[in-house]
């Protein structure tokens, strides 16, 4: 009798087990070509539970709990499906056959490249397109933030790339020079890197810590491409003129071998603005090779080469004379067009990965890679002889107090750079010295990269990601001479300075350099970086929630080749070694109230060892470190709520972020900044303790109006500010005016040391460079005949202009004639309107973007896309920065008289309308 009750007791409990958990089935296919889709994910939202289709494109996702559930059957490049379930009783769900159709996005991205001209900078100090999120999301928000607001230079909660942390089959791509990807490293291998995650802010990765910006990874792994070969070519009227792209994937072999090729050329003889020439040329290979279910060994290369020409930013005196499109950067050479300011990068990377699977629960991935390669920023250089620029403030009519003079003025009738002029200046010299140069900022890179990334789940609700990573980084930066133009030799000195002072080498005194030789400065910087972190996931029916940690540990030093004649002490040979150690901890939570109502917090907070670019307070002429550099300290938290519903999807953020201990350096020439007679000098500018704060919300959304039919909506409203008052430090390095003594010796006095200007008052003024409120509104066709038609219009605002932190000093009243004392007569009032933070107009933008898509064969497939951004060509400042030319009170009133300044800001615009046209042929 006992046992017949433990029988029926225990069918019992399998009944109502059976009762409560049930099996959800069916088969995924594409719906052009209508075959099986491998690999697609399949996860349950409100569970966790995830599965992959199988190689029929079948799947199976079991032991689903009675409910109501929201399945999202997703896979790179396509559309996601969701499906609302209802579990009763444990009765099995029968999907049948799914499809899914490409995501008419994916044409966008693989084809728009949009880079402003500040992204070509030396320095990169300027404002970043949105360039991370190209292929990175498919959320509504960030899609707009790429494509619709990027022209105008919008960057996600007013952060720098620095702040986000790129990944090529997770090894960070970040430089340690300046904390930022170079996206051209891998620039015109759009169809290469479309596999992309994209996390948003600090929200959890499975590859690294992350930072305030998020991360994207790249994976270029042979086996997860899907296998055809695609052609394209496309025109455009932006930076380049025509792009020819092929690429070529395999597919996993029964040998367990998959490859993939791609190759582009991109060029152009003048891009939008004047004079911006444009070439590039990209390769891309990735091999795996699959030794059993455990382990695969994988090998990319990518090497693009690319070659753009920069565009002025100008005063508005020489836009209003000239017009937005001017560029003074380049003149006639021999009947062709030429600018001397290229930036030039060719740096290939190769990478080895293996991946081991070491069992169902636990996988390891390991890396190396080595970069190496140059970049190349070009210029005039020129001694002893008049500015070349066209746009200098002595030949602007505004220079002129005759009206005589200023209606002939030499910009009136020369505005490009004379090339001939600067040849025949040169040849005027009869020991054969060149007067005028064209050299490059070089630097040559070699950067070596090992890491190790663990998966693991410990138990049924709880995962670990781990990671440790190196990189070794040596940087040779020097000035190297390109063009002598038509002259024999340039002199290794620096004319402004007499005797020793005037050596740029006094190892090697008074040399003749000619072409490809090194000048000017030389040195080597180092770095030596590991970081590593540990991230635990927790997942439950209604909770999930992460805590992650990180260390690293950064050293720098600097080596001079030179012995630099303003500093003989301290420019030779190996600084002190620079150590930063730092940590962060972040945490967050999702609460699922049901499959289609979530709510997400993160928070963070970390330190960040400064980039090697702001630890060196002037790298290029000696080894001092920058005066109060430390690490930067960021934090952040951001809350989520995300509706999605079977029609209706929406995502709303608020977010909170600071930066603390930042550092910038820049170098100008300034008037008036020093006492005495020699108050004007060229300064290398330090400013430290930079206090930044963001904070704001982002709103996206979209409504299916129809099965045709579709409304979309994005909104960022943001308040980035400057949170303190930095400082800021000069050092006088070449100052313009050289005192003599009867018996010619030099008096420079003790130009030679750190001056400190004190507090620039910059508390509450905006973060420069970029729209601080947008809005975008659209409407979507797609046809069931794949064509598809969108509009969208675009409202941006709120873009200030970068303020100059040393006209925010106390200098900006003292009088250098008077050394201690104040200028007499100041006006409050005119003070604050000289010092008043410029803001741009807001502006709308209308764009349109469309396609289609022909089946011509079985398995053969031609479309296109085309755009048209900015159709009404509305004209708009994109950036610009004061100059600090004028660096007290007395010069800036005198200067702004006239409304037009000699050195007034300069600025930088957006493109007026632009179209980009794709067609390319599928063969799959």
């Amino acid at each position: 009798m006992g046992r017949l009750l433990l029988f029926i007791f225990l069918l019992l409990q399998t009944q109502g087990i059976q009762a409560q958990t049930a099996t959800v089935l069916g088969r995924v296919i594409d719906s052009k070509s209508q075959e099986a889709m491998t690999a697609v994910t399949i996860a349950l939202q409100n569970t966790g539970k995830t599965t992959f289709t199988n190689t029929d494109g079948i799947f199976v996702l079991d032991r689903i709990p009675d409910g109501e559930h929201l399945l999202v059957i997703s896979h790179p490049n396509y559309i996601p499906q969701t499906f609302s379930l209802k579990v009763i009783n444990g009765r099995p769900l029968d999907l049948g056959i799914i499809t899914l159709e490409e995501d008419i996005t994916t044409e966008q991205q693989l084809g728009i490249i949009t880079l402003t001209d500040n992204d070509l900078s030396d320095d990169n100090s300027g404002s970043e397109t949105t360039a991370g999120l190209l292929q990175a999301s498919r959320d509504v928000f960030q899609q707009a933030a790429a494509f619709n607001w990027g022209q105008a230079r919008f960057k996600i909660r007013g952060l720098d790339s620095e702040y986000g942390t790129t990944m090529i089959n997770g090894i960070t791509m970040n430089r340690v020079y300046d904390g930022r990807p170079q996206w051209a490293n891998w620039g015109g291998l759009n169809d290469a890197t479309r596999n992309q995650e994209f996390t948003m802010g600090s929200a959890p990765s499975d590859y690294t810590f992350g930072n305030l910006l998020g991360t994207q990874e790249i994976n270029t792994r042979a086996s997860i491409y899907k296998p055809g070969t695609r052609l394209s070519f496309a025109g455009t009227n932006t930076n380049y003129n025509y792009r020819a792209m092929a690429t070529h994937a395999s597919g996993l072999n029964k040998n367990g071998f998959a490859y993939v090729v791609s190759a582009s050329h991109r060029g152009a003889d003048n891009g939008y603005f004047e004079g911006t020439n444009y070439k590039g040329n990209s390769l891309f290979l990735s091999f795996e090779k699959r030794f059993n279910e455990k382990h695969s060994l994988n090998f990319t290369g990518i090497y693009a080469q690319s070659s753009r020409g920069r565009n002025s930013p100008n005063t508005q005196e020489v836009t209003n004379i000239a017009g937005v499109k001017y560029n003074a950067y380049w003149g006639w050479d021999n009947g062709k067009k030429r600018n001397s300011r290229e930036k030039d990068i060719e740096e290939p990377v190769m990478m080895f990965s293996h991946y081991w699977k070491i069992n169902s629960k636990t996988n390891l991935t390991s890396n190396i890679a080595y970069q190496f390669g140059k970049i190349g920023n070009s210029r005039l250089d020129y001694q002893n002889a008049p500015n070349p620029d066209p746009t200098y403030y002595t030949k602007t009519p505004n220079y002129f107090d005759d009206p005589a003079e200023a209606a002939n003025a030499p910009f009136l009738t020369q505005r490009q750079l004379d090339w001939q002029a600067m040849r025949m200046a040169n040849s005027l010299n009869t020991d054969g010295h060149s007067s005028y140069i064209l050299y490059e900022d070089r630097t040559d890179d070699k950067t070596f990269t090992a890491n190790s990334i663990l998966y693991t789940r410990l138990s049924s609700v709880i995962t670990l990601n781990a990671g440790a990573a190196y990189k070794k980084l040596r940087s040779h930066n020097y000035q190297n001479l390109l063009d002598l133009l038509g002259g024999q030799y340039f002199k290794d000195i620096d004319h402004f300075y007499r005797g020793d002072f005037a050596q740029a080498d006094l190892n090697n005194p008074d040399r003749q350099v000619g072409k490809g030789d090194t000048f000017g400065y030389n040195y080597n910087l180092s770095a030596d970086v590991i970081d590593a972190f540990t991230q635990f996931k927790f997942t439950y029916s209604k909770v999930d929630f992460y805590l992650a940690q990180s260390f690293s540990r950064s050293n720098y030093q600097r080596e001079g080749l030179y012995r630099n004649g303003l500093y003989p002490a301290n420019s030779f040979g190996k600084s002190q070694k620079m150590a930063f150690e730092n940590f962060g901890f972040k945490g967050g939570l999702t609460y699922k109230l049901s499959g289609r109502h979530l709510f997400f917090l993160n928070a963070l907070r970390m330190s960040k060892a400064p980039s090697l670019r702001n630890t060196f307070a002037n790298a290029r002429i000696n080894n001092a470190v920058m005066d109060g550099i430390t690490n930067e300290t960021l934090s952040n938290i951001d809350m989520t709520y995300v509706i999605r519903m079977q029609k209706f999807k929406a995502r709303l953020t608020g977010y909170y972020s600071t930066i603390q201990n930042a550092a910038e350096t820049s170098s100008f020439y300034g008037e008036g900044i020093f006492e005495g007679e020699d108050a004007d000098a060229f300064v290398a500018e330090n400013v430290t303790g930079i206090n930044k704060k963001m904070m704001g919300i982002e709103l996206g959304m979209e409504y299916p109006l129809s099965r045709t039919i579709k409304i979309m909506g994005s909104l960022a409203i943001g308040q980035y500010t400057y949170n303190n008052n930095p400082n800021v430090t000069l050092n006088n390095d070449a100052l313009a005016v050289i005192n003599s003594n009867d018996d010619g010796t030099t008096v420079i006095g003790s130009p030679l040391t750190t001056v400190n200007f004190g507090k620039a008052y910059l508390k509450n003024y905006r973060l420069p460079g970029m729209p601080q409120q947008a809005a975008s509104l659209g409407l979507e066709y797609r046809d069931p005949n794949y064509w598809w038609i969108g509009a969208n219009v675009n409202y941006l605002a709120g873009n200030y202009i970068d303020a100059s932190a040393l006209l925010r000093t106390k200098n900006f009243f003292e009088n250098p004639d008077s050394p201690g004392n104040v200028f007499e007569g100041i006006s409050e009032e005119e003070a604050r309107s000289l010092l008043k933070q410029e803001k741009f107009d807001a502006f709308y933008l209308f764009n349109i973007v469309g396609g289609k898509s022909w089946k011509v064969a079985r398995k053969t497939y031609f479309g296109f896309f085309a755009s048209v951004n900015n159709l009404l060509n509305k004209t708009y400042k994109t950036g610009g920065f004061e100059q600090s030319r004028n660096t007290n009170y007395e010069e800036l009133k005198n200067d702004m008289a006239g409304g037009t300044p000699s050195f007034g800001p300069k600025y930088y615009y957006g493109y007026g309308r632009t179209f980009f046209i794709n067609l390319y042929i599928n063969f799959n």
